[in-house]
């Protein structure tokens, strides 16, 4: 969260849950409306509109501790926080949580009950903002959502889309790029170019519109259960906690919100969604998840090397033979390029580094004659779900379910997921809608949920592609794989008794340093390749200095002499912000500290995969 002063909100208490069968009429709340309550104690209340403001704010309805003293010391969790109770909420304002919210609100309208309550929470300071730019969508979820999407007679429609216009795909060695037949599965005849934080921001505004109340900049923290066992809702976190975990003197206790529903929109890897899946147990019919890094730039480049609508996609240089992956290059816009890298994190060699391999695909002649005399705009990184359907987990569980990429609905042949993602949402809330119009006052079991997905059009996409990724972890290697693939791809199209399986989690795949020679990335020329803290500048990171470090090594001299021999300090290589980093210490045993630079952190989450 970014050091802007804080704003308290608070939000309605003492109002009862709208249902289906029997509403009572409370104000409707929506994009501009204040939201109020009343308070134990005799702070002031204070109003804003959710989404209208760019900085993050503060959701909290405890008065800040002043007067403090150094020998004071008490547990914040003593505080009773403040709760308040809505229909449905969805923890996670991509396209998945917004598609979820926006089906809701229109079945709840198009039944007149408008006073059904649908809360999403967003940890960015303004939707789209933990979204990264450049991405060839699948309209078809979007087109079910808003049939006027583009049209032009919609003064409401999204303004930002470039319709793809050709399909390259090359094999690349060092110095040449080779033609190769795009594989049906990447044809993208129909389908858009767009900036997805353009995109998640015009979802969310369509959200509020139709009553949705969204809230950025409020994490959710906790899961809350009943005494059932089933989930009652989500908390926010405790603002004003310092770096020692000691409250400091502007402390506000977090907010609880509970629901009826609550919907897991996080991402790949959400820390709530993996509390869920262990806690239900929701993979014991499933693989393990996979996983790949994606590193990614957005380029504003000179006009005459635009080709709007062009989509390239490439395999090989820079990777070895033994790493899954691949690169692509978007123009969308005006002027503007999304390039990137996915490096699968089964990778072998601990001395890899995604981000270097990513400086090394951008001096292939294939990309530098695009980027040269342009100018990088943005960066980021993040995880991706690469399981596929093999590791899809149970996704509905008592009170809630997943949706979106927390469950890993991404078709890695395709380079897609953000269709599947909206469609596992709007299913979700279909779902979700149905069960509560039941009325009743048990915990709510969204079955229907998980028998719609198996009939989606996901479930079909997903398996026909199933084995795909996995052949490359046969006895046959790389080469192997994409002979497999190709012929999935052309001929088999998924219609065969065997599904095969992963072999190994991505950890497991690693082997010791010692196994293979020390990678000597080329130094950044600072024009096309850069070094990681002039990257990491680029993605509008900022954090409280003294703020708690979410990221949390119980013994960090044990960590040391676990993984320094071994693996050589494979923390500062796999990560492409600099968070992790070994310093020369001659007190340690080693001659090494490990240690975390958690202001570089930018919403990866590779380190506990």
């Amino acid at each position: 969260m970014s050091a802007s002063a804080p704003l308290r909100l608070f939000a309605r208490r003492s109002t009862p849950s709208i249902r289906l069968k029997a509403p009572r009429r409370i104000p409707k709340a929506s994009y501009s409306s204040a939201i109020v309550s009343r308070s134990r104690s005799r702070c002031t209340t204070s109003t804003a509109s959710p989404i209208a403001r760019q900085a993050p704010r503060a959701f909290s309805t405890t008065c800040p501790k002043y007067f403090a003293t150094p020998e004071d010391d008490f547990d914040p969790k003593t505080i009773e926080r403040e709760s308040d109770e809505v229909d449905v909420c969805i923890i996670g304002g991509g396209p998945a949580g917004l598609s979820a919210a926006i089906r809701l609100k229109q079945l709840a309208n198009e039944n007149g009950n408008e006073d059904f309550r649908v809360l999403l929470l967003e940890k960015a300071g303004e939707i789209g903002a933990h979204i990264l730019s450049g991405a060839v969508i699948n309209p078809v979820a979007v087109k079910e959502l808003f049939p006027d999407w583009l049209d032009e007679a919609n003064e409401n429609r999204f303004e930002y889309a470039t319709p793809a216009a050709g399909d390259k795909m090359r094999f690349l060695t060092k110095g040449s790029a080779i033609p190769l037949p795009a594989p049906p599965q990447m044809h993208n005849d129909g389908n858009y170019i767009v900036s997805l934080n353009q995109f998640t921001r015009w979802l969310g505004e369509r959200a509020e519109e139709i009553g949705v109340e969204v809230y950025p900049g409020f994490a959710a923290s906790e899961v809350l259960y009943k005494p059932d066992g089933s989930v009652l809702g989500v908390a926010t976190n405790d603002l004003g906690i310092g770096r020692d975990g000691k409250p400091k003197d502007n402390f506000e206790r977090g907010m609880e919100f509970h629901a009826r529903v609550t919907l897991f929109a996080e991402g790949c890897h959400g820390s709530l969604t993996k509390q869920v899946i262990k806690k239900f147990d929701l993979r014991r019919d499933s693989q393990h998840q996979t996983y790949g890094l994606g590193v990614k730039e957005v380029w504003e480049i000179q006009p005459e090397k635009f080709r709007k609508g062009e989509i390239v996609h490439s395999m090989g240089y820079p990777l070895p033979l033994d790493t899954y992956g691949g690169g692509w290059l978007y123009h969308f816009g005006d002027n503007l390029v999304s390039i990137g890298l996915v490096v699968a994190l089964d990778y072998k060699n601990p001395w890899l580094s995604p981000y270097g391999e990513f400086q090394k695909m951008k001096q292939h002649p294939l990309y530098k004659s695009v980027l040269e005399g342009g100018k990088c705009i943005s960066y980021g990184a993040r995880a991706l779900s690469e399981g596929g359907f093999q590791s899809i987990p149970k996704v509905a569980f008592p009170g809630g379910a997943l949706i979106g990429d927390s469950a890993g609905f991404v078709n890695v042949p395709q380079v897609k997921g953000t269709h599947n993602a909206m469609r596992t949402g709007m299913l979700a809330a279909e779902a979700a809608w149905t069960a509560l119009a039941e009325g009743s006052e048990e915990s709510v079991f969204l079955y229907h949920y998980e028998d719609s997905l198996r009939k989606s059009s996901v479930w079909k996409e997903l398996k026909e592609v199933r084995n795909m990724r996995p052949s490359f972890q046969t006895s046959l290697g790389s080469f192997g794989g994409v002979l497999y693939s190709g012929l999935e791809a052309f001929v088999l199209k998924g219609r065969v008794p065997w599904t095969l399986k992963h072999r190994h989690t991505d950890y497991g795949a690693t082997k010791n340093a010692d196994s293979y020679p020390k990678i000597e990335y080329p130094k950044p020329d600072g024009k096309i390749t850069f070094d990681i803290l002039t990257s990491v500048s680029r993605t509008g990171t900022n954090h409280e200095e003294d703020q708690p470090v979410h990221l949390q090594v119980k013994d960090w001299d044990a960590h040391t002499e676990t993984t320094w021999p071994a693996y050589k300090g494979l923390e500062t290589r796999f990560c492409p912000a600099g968070v992790y980093e070994y310093v020369e210490d001659e007190s340690k045993p080693l001659g090494v500290r490990f240690q975390i630079n958690a202001q570089k952190y930018v919403t990866v989450s590779v380190a506990s995969i």
